[in-house]
């Protein structure tokens, strides 16, 4: 695509001074650039809040076992959090307290593991915040405990 351009209103107009101008206009390009920028900025966050849960691979449900690298968080119908390990004896928590607990017991042992008992009845919301107290304490070994079921689980319709 070639375009001319008039030439200044002082010169002589004939056909040799229009001069052809074969540059991209790149301004479409930028816009769309920037969309995408905007929408990678958008959902970067969303990538990462899933959790890391290590759970059996068995269809049956197995009972902990009993070692010294693990922790139990039980959360209670209330939301009040109780941390217990081997250890020591169970400690009521406030989610304000529960991360520098985490990061002190990883701190001494890297490899520790957290299961995470919660009622039924508990809120999802307060769930996630637990999870999130246990991320942000550098913990990636988490799982949740169930109880077995008493009768079959039927497929979903």
């Amino acid at each position: 695509m070639t375009i001319f351009i008039k030439p200044s209103s002082g010169a002589k107009t004939s056909r040799r001074a229009f001069t052809p101008v074969s540059e991209i206009n790149v301004t479409p390009m930028v816009d769309v650039m920037l969309v995408l920028l905007v929408i990678f900025i958008v959902t970067a966050p969303l990538l990462t809040t899933g959790v890391n849960v290590n759970l059996p691979q068995t269809a049956r449900a197995r009972s902990l076992p009993q070692d010294n690298t693990a922790l139990t968080l039980t959360i209670a119908k209330d939301g009040t959090v109780t941390l217990n390990s081997v250890k020591q004896d169970a400690v009521k928590l406030g989610l304000e307290a529960l991360r520098g607990r985490l990061t002190a017991v990883r701190e001494a042992n890297p490899q520790i593991r957290v299961y995470v008992k919660g009622d039924r009845e508990v809120a999802y919301g307060v769930m996630m915040e637990v999870m999130a107290e246990v991320t942000a304490a550098g913990i990636t070994q988490v799982a949740f405990v169930t109880e077995p079921a008493k009768r079959p689980l039927s497929a979903p319709r």
